[in-house]
Formats: C-alpha cells, sequence, structure tokens
C-alpha cells in the first residue's frame, strides 16, 4: 500500500468532462486498517470542492490536498521505546457532472508517515523505501544496542553479520495496525528468537534455569554489517562502526528523520553546558513607619526562571552524514538520553555549513541544542 508523507502536500487531482463539482469522504484513524475505519480511533471529514474550467482541454478538475488534515492526528511520543504513531488514511471521491451527482469511487487507503520529500522529489514524495534512513554507515556507542528501522510492508528479512559470519537473521512481516508500520530490528536480547522455541524446533527438550533467563534477557551480539533485504528482491547493505571514547562521555540524539522513523545520532566528543535565566521584577515598598531595613529588598524579583542549552560535538564523521545532520535541522521532534533519562530537546542551530573531507579533511559537527522546558519546575 502506498504511504503519505504528511509534512509534504498530498494532492488528490480529478479531472473530467462537464465536472462541475467534486465530493470527497475522508478517514484519518488508527488502529486496524479498514476495521477501525468507523470506530471512535479516527476522525471523519467532509470536503467539497467547486471545479475549474480549462479551455484548452475542454475539462474541468478539481484538487484537494490532504496532508494538513491528516498531519495534527499523527503525534509522536519519544520515552526511551522505538515506536510510531502511524495513522491510515483513506478517502473516497464523488463527481457532479453536469451538476448530477455520480456514484462514490471505492475507498483509496494510504499509511500516513510524519515523513517529508524535498523539492526535488517532486509532488506526492511516497519515498517508498524498505530502509527508513538516508546513511548506509552507522556510528554508534558500542555500550547500546543497534536500531534498524523498516518498512514492514517493504521489507521481509533483516540479517546481522559480523566478521562475514551470519550473527542473527530476523523475518518481518507486514500488518494492519497502524502502528506497526515501521520495525526496529535491535541487536540485543529482545530480538531474538526465544531459546525455547528454538530448541523446541530442533527436537530438543527445553530444561529452563535462571542463568539461561537471565542470558536471554540481557544478550547483545555485535555486527558490523547489516543486509536489509526487500520484498522485490533489492538488498541495502549498512556498515556499522562502534566508536570507543574514552575521554567524554558520548551523548545519544533521537530525531524524527524524512522518512518518518525514529534514528540515533551519536554525539562523541566534548560537551558544553550553559544557563541563562529571565526574571520579572518589580520595586516595594519597605518602609514601615518612616523607617526601614537597609537589609531588604526594594528591587524584588517577582518571577524568575531559567533554561539550560547544550553545545554537542560530534568528532569525525563520515561525508555521508552530511545528509543526517540536514534532517535533523529540519526536524519537528528531537530528544537527548541524559543518565538513562529521555528529554525533550529543540535544536537551536538555525543552519547547517555542509563538510566535505576535500574540504575539511576530518569532519566535525557542532550543534547546539537547548530543554523544551524551564528548568525551575512551574508545569501547572
Amino acid at each position: 500500500m502506498a504511504k503519505i508523507n504528511v509534512r509534504s502536500p498530498f494532492y488528490v487531482n480529478l479531472t473530467a468532462t462537464r465536472l462541475t463539482s467534486v465530493d470527497m469522504e475522508l478517514w484519518v484513524y488508527t488502529g486496524t486498517q479498514t476495521t477501525d475505519r468507523n470506530s471512535g480511533n479516527g476522525s471523519f471529514f467532509q470536503l467539497t470542492s467547486t471545479a475549474v474550467y480549462t479551455y484548452a482541454s475542454n475539462t474541468s478538475n478539481v484538487t484537494f490536498e490532504v496532508s494538513e488534515i491528516a498531519k495534527d492526528f499523527i503525534q509522536q511520543n519519544f520515552t526511551g521505546d522505538y515506536y510510531n504513531n502511524n495513522v491510515w488514511i483513506d478517502y473516497r471521491t464523488r463527481n457532479y457532472i453536469g451538476g448530477v451527482a455520480q456514484s462514490f469511487t471505492s475507498w483509496s487507503s494510504y499509511r500516513g508517515f510524519y515523513g517529508y520529500g524535498y523539492f526535488q522529489d517532486g509532488a506526492n514524495p511516497s519515498l517508498e523505501l524498505g530502509w527508513l534512513q538516508s546513511n548506509l554507515i552507522i556510528l554508534k556507542s558500542p555500550t547500546e544496542p543497534l536500531k534498524i528501522p523498516v518498512d514492514t510492508e517493504l521489507v521481509n528479512n533483516v540479517s546481522f553479520y559480523e566478521n562475514g559470519v551470519l550473527v542473527y537473521s530476523h523475518d518481518v512481516t507486514s500488518s494492519v495496525q497502524s502502528d506497526q508500520q515501521i520495525e526496529y530490528i535491535q541487536s540485543d536480547g529482545s530480538s531474538f528468537v526465544d531459546l525455547e522455541s528454538r530448541v523446541i524446533a530442533d527436537g530438543g527438550v527445553y530444561e529452563s534455569s535462571y542463568c539461561i533467563d537471565a542470558f536471554e534477557g540481557s544478550a547483545n551480539f555485535d555486527a558490523d554489517t547489516v543486509y536489509i533485504n526487500s520484498i522485490s528482491g533489492d538488498v541495502t547493505v549498512v556498515k556499522i562502526k562502534n566508536i570507543e571514547e574514552c575521554k567524554y562521555e558520548p551523548m545519544k540524539l533521537t530525531f524524527e528523520n524524512r522518512f518518518g522513523a525514529l534514528q540515533d545520532l551519536w554525539f562523541f566528543k566534548r560537551t558544553n553546558k550553559t544557563l541563562s535565566t529571565k526574571k520579572e521584577m518589580f520595586k516595594r515598598n519597605i518602609s514601615v513607619n518612616g523607617a526601614y531595613n537597609v537589609s531588604n529588598h526594594q528591587a524584588k524579583v517577582l518571577t524568575k526562571n531559567g533554561s539550560e542549552k547544550l553545545s554537542l560535538n560530534t568528532g569525525f564523521y563520515p561525508e555521508i552524514y552530511n545528509d543526517i545532520f540536514k534532517e535533523v535541522q529540519l526536524s519537528e521532534d528531537v530528544w537527548i538520553t541524559i543518565n538513562n533519562q529521555v528529554l525533550p530537546i529543540n535544536v537551536e542551530s538555525s543552519g547547517v555549513e555542509y563538510k566535505t573531507q576535500l574540504n575539511d579533511k576530518l569532519i566535525n559537527y557542532t550543534v547546539d541544542v537547548s530543554f523544551a522546558f524551564d528548568t525551575i519546575n512551574n508545569i501547572r
């Protein structure tokens, strides 16, 4: 099923002779495809547009734009668990020919992703790719599991290799659930087919123990190459590089990329933290019976709060990551993980200078971010 990247316009154009107007019935919903269309998991819109006549072709046409409506129903809340709140977008239309209503068309169904296309991608960019990242090289901390986001409708298998040896193979299946259109295959215990199922499948007898259960829950495996096999037969090869950093504490930034998937970006070098404050002042009367205490504030702070910012440095990155830093700048939702706590941030840098190995030799990026909350809790 085709998809709509709702951060870019998606146009539905209808053309016919003697067309006077068109009705559109539009559903945006979550849950089970088709089944939950009329349930409480969605919203219904009825749109009507008058046709515009084109003299050269002697036809009239109507254009609807549905992304702007669907966009409001996708909200990403990242707390450390990798999943996406995608939606179903279904519509059907009814033409009025010479003012006479025709029958409704059958339903057209799409998957809604919080992605976008570039100008060069043309109108209605669908980005029908199984691998939901722009980079074919991943730099990561060796202490963190690898996350491989794939489109479950376009990919059927993901295989992990270390030094040419297969260490794990994961089969991907499509789903009629809106929140299972993207799967994040991880290089940790949650990715393994459980040991009991494998032993029984081989005709053996499984004996559980505390040690085996603990191992399965915490096991990690390394991989230097990942093969993403699409249902069309195409194979995408992704190289993995674990970066050891002993001087600074690496910082993990997670953002929603152009495909509508969550993606990690690591900053391995120095991080600077600053605090800026803002306040409201007033002058108060400190006089009592014609005298006053010189220790009292005449100019008094009414309210005061602060906001903290971070300046993050990547360390040396390959040139292919220029596209990733471009997507970070364009992302609306960004988080950072500090002390195992996921916190919302906003990218303060208003632009990015693309770097190349030819001009810059070793490529290091600095990104300034601010926490998306006040330092003092003032949520009421």
